[in-house]
Formats: structure tokens, sequence, C-alpha cells
């Protein structure tokens, strides 16, 4: 018999095999030798009581043999000679994901990407943290994987509609993830992990017969009659195909600026600006757990945050435990930060975007479709300027930001490139600091001591999601002006983090599929 067992469990016994099956014993009145086994399949932390307990469910097997865990198997054929080839621009998680359904599908996938390979584009990382220099082609944004690859690797996300959740999860297993992203609340792999995972998929694209091509920068998009038939890059080379995946994400400006030029139709869309903050991760940790030390069995803890100040959204994002702020700039001039984490999330900082929302009023229409993108670079380029030179960041401990003081020294902080006192209230537009400021407060009243002058603000944090819509339509996908052509991802408005952009990914591929197919796919994937 299997039997799924709801248990609350101390942190030391969730992690103990032993444990958990003597309270699956007592909770099924069974003899603990009548359990062969069991599995989890959903964990989760809850701290809101004086002692953190463990939410577990797991499946047991009673007086039967244990099985493993099935994990869904994908058929990837080889498609050499497959009749149909769909260019796709952009391999982070939306074209990576949008190539291997493809190839499900019998149908030739060519990856066209503007950077370089994983391993040449972490000494292109090294130089930018170490001397200040940034590739534009080949960055934290740039290359194989996408920002995803340096960018955490969190899995959480509550968008469901574009397809299964637990499908991409299970095909990030089958590439080389740990099996516990299957069960917890809010799986993460770890910026050290997903290379290796990105590389991995890359090389099954291949193995099947689909090209994967580097330093493929797309300047131009060709079409007949109102349908596109492939695009040219900077190269010179020209890729024709049946369809035109366009996942380039968000930090792409050159390709909006490159529609804009071509008259295909694009929208300014509202997005969120602001600061990432670093504490010490104790401190977040003593915040909520409510102890003074974790201990060893709970992992370094994280929080979400967001508050109402005079009419704005004023959140944390991408909220990185036991992380490192990095520099995430993808042209000289201008300073961006980012964070992301390990996947044991051990170093001793807890990083988070704290962000505003920007809505159209404040970059306004009269610069067309490109006015929020225009914004939102200003404030980047500002940064820099207010900035020490190299990519080192402007900054204040929060107590001297909120009190509009210019800091006379800084904790240590993780940002590699370093970071420098500034008046962040000249750099950043006033609705921004003050929604901050005033946020800031707040989040002190709901975390009793996150309002510390431990506490450092680094600017800015701009890169939240796309400043640009790509408009698609509902029901086929494919752009309104041009057929065959599909918008896809963060980068066109579609998608928020690695799972839903992956997920916009295959769903974009099922669409053309059926259109080249015929072939009908389940709704609820």
């Amino acid at each position: 018999m299997q039997q799924v067992i709801h248990l609350q469990l101390s942190p030391a016994d969730a992690e103990n095999t032993g444990a958990i099956l003597t309270h699956l014993a007592s909770a099924t009145a069974r003899p603990k030798s009548s359990l062969s086994g069991f599995h989890i399949i959903k964990k989760s932390i809850d701290a809101r009581g004086r002692q953190v307990r463990i939410n577990l469910s797991a499946l047991a097997f009673i007086d039967e043999p244990f099985q493993q865990r099935s994990i869904h198997r994908f058929n990837y054929p080889d498609v050499r000679k497959a009749r149909d080839q769909v260019i796709i621009v952009g391999a982070g998680p939306c074209g990576l994901f949008a190539a291997l359904q493809l190839i499900e599908e019998g149908i030739r996938p060519v990856i066209l990407e503007r950077g370089k390979d994983v391993r040449a584009r972490r000494r292109d990382l090294a130089i930018l943290n170490k001397e200040g220099i940034v590739n534009p082609e080949s960055n934290y944004c740039f290359g194989e994987g996408g920002a995803g690859t340096y960018s955490d690797g969190k899995l959480y996300t509550r968008s469901n509609k574009r397809g299964s959740i637990d499908r991409i999860l299970h095909a990030f297993v089958r590439f080389g993830a740990d099996e516990r992203i299957l069960y917890e609340a809010h799986p993460h792999i770890g910026t050290n992990k997903l290379p290796q995972i990105i590389t991995a998929m890359r090389k099954q694209i291949i193995e099947c017969g689909g090209e994967f091509l580097f330093d493929q920068k797309v300047t131009e998009l060709l079409s007949v009659n109102g349908t596109i038939t492939g695009v040219l890059t900077s190269s010179g080379n020209r890729f024709d195909g049946a369809a035109v995946i366009l996942a380039t994400g968000h930090s792409a400006r050159d390709i909006f600026e490159l529609l804009h030029r071509q008259n295909i139709l694009i929208e300014a869309k509202p997005f969120a600006l602001g600061v990432r903050i670093e504490h010490p991760q104790e401190l977040i940790d003593s915040i909520q757990y409510h102890c003074v030390s974790r201990g060893e069995y709970l992992p370094p803890a994280s929080y979400s945050l967001v508050q109402q100040v005079q009419g704005r959204g004023v959140f944390s994002f991408c909220m990185c435990p036991g992380g490192i702020i990095a520099p995430a700039a993808t042209n000289p001039g201008e300073l961006v930060v980012n964070g992301w984490s390990p996947s044991k999330r051990n170093n001793p900082f807890a990083n988070s975007g704290m962000v505003v929302s920007v809505e159209e009023k404040d970059y306004g229409t009269k610069a067309g479709p490109l006015a929020a993108m225009q914004f939102q670079q200003a404030v980047e380029q500002k940064a820099f300027q207010y900035g020490g030179g190299r990519f080192v960041a402007p900054a204040l401990r929060m107590t001297d930001f909120v009190s509009r003081k210019v800091s006379s020294s800084l904790p240590d902080c993780s940002y590699l490139p370093g970071i420098t006192p500034a008046p962040l209230w000249d750099v950043l537009p006033g609705f921004i600091f003050q929604g901050l400021a005033e946020g800031f407060g707040a989040f002190g009243q709901k975390m009793r001591g996150y309002y510390s002058k431990e506490a450092v603000i680094v600017a800015t944090e701009s890169r939240t999601s796309s400043p640009v819509r790509i408009p698609r339509d509902p029901q086929t996908l494919q752009h309104p002006q041009l057929k065959g052509l599909y918008p896809a991802g963060e980068g066109a408005g579609y998608a928020g983090g690695i799972v839903s952009a992956a997920m916009d990914g295959e769903k974009i591929s099922r669409c053309i599929i059926s259109r080249l197919t015929g072939k009908e796919f389940n709704a609820a994937l």
C-alpha cells in the first residue's frame, strides 16, 4: 500500500531518514519494519512560531516493495533530416526549452547566441569583476544560458498557466539537477551548478542534430509579404527557417531598437527599479528563525517583503540568501547590479533587490515605445557617474539612506568591484528614492532588526523585467504584423524567471509544432 502522510518535524528530524521513518510509522500506527521506504513529495519551512518546524509530505510504501522516484522520460529523436527547422534567437532558458520541445516533435532547432559558451563566458565575468571591463556580448546577461546561468538558479514561480512546472523541474533533473528541486517549496539549483546543466542541454541539442552557434548577434529580420523568412547576423551569415523565436532576454536593447527601426510593433511597458540591499546573513537568520544561531539543519533564511507607498508597490525581488552581489551591466558607462547564490548558499551575506514600480506616467510616451527603456538606461548611466569608475558602485548604509546622509564609512560588501559612498537621492529618481526610504521604515516594523546601519544599499537594480513588450496574438502567439515571428520569454514581456521563461519557450514551440504538423497538445501542458 502507498499512502501520502503529512508530518511536522523538527529541522534535525526532517534531515534524518531514520527519524522520518519513525514518524511515518507512528502516523500510520504500523511497525517501522512494515515501511520499505518513502519519497518526499513536498517540503517547506514554517518559521511563524518561536520554534521552527518543517512541514513535510511523504509517500510511504507500506507492506510492499519500495519503488524509486519516477522521473519523466524525455524522448529526443534525431532531427538531422527533419523537414522543418526553426530559428531560435537567444540561448537562455526560454530558447533552450523551446529547442528541446521542438526536437521532441521532430523539428530541427537552430540556436543563435550573441555571446559565448559558459566556459569562455566565465573568463569575461572574471575580467568584469577584477578589472572593470565589460564585454557587451559576453557578461552576466549575455552568453550561453542567458541571464539565468549566473542569476542564482531559483526555480520558484506562481506562473502555472503557460504549462507544466513539474515538467520543467523534471527536465532540469534529467540534465543534472538534484532531485530535491522536485519537492522543495522554493527550489534552487545554485550558480555553481547551473553551467554544467546548461552545457548538458546544449550537448543534447547538438547530439540530436540541432545547431548551436555562438557569436551570432542578430542584426536584421528578413521577411517576404508579411511573413518572416529568416535573420541576418553581425558575422554576415543568413539563417532561414519556418519560424523565428525571439528569446533574447530583458537586456537585449539592440533587439528592441532593431524592431523599432524595422517598423515592427513594440510597446513601452511598466517595470520596476531600485537598489540591491545586503545584510549579514546571521542577522537575517536571527530575525526569521527567532534564534541566535540557525544551527546545521536549517538553510540560510530568506525573506519576501512588499509595501504600498503613496500608491506604488515597493517590494523585494530575487532575494539571495548566502549570496553575492554581481555587476550585471551590458555596456560601458552603465551600472547595474544583480544577485546570486551558490548551491550551498554559504556566503556570509544575504542580498535582495528592493524596487519600486515604474509606471507610464513616469517615463511618458513622447519617446515612443522605447521610452521606458530609455528611462531605465538613464538611471543606470547616472549610477555609473556617481560610482568610483571601473564599475565601483555608489552605496550607503541603510540608516544613512533614509536620513539622506552620505555615509562616512561602509560595511563589508560582497560586490567585488567595490562600493563607494554617494548621495543616492541624486542617483535615483525622486519617487524611487522616496518609495524606498519609506519602505525601509515599514519593513523594519515587519522584520525587527531589518532596518540597520549594518545593511548596505547598492545602486542600481534595474533589470527586474523587460521595459518593452513585443506583442503577440493570444491564440497563435505570433507577432500581429509578422507571421512566423514568435516573441517569447522575459525579453518579450511574457515571463519573469527561469521556470516561467522555460515554460513560455515550450508553449511557443507547441504552437509552432501545431502550425507545421497539425498536432494538437493537451491544454494542461
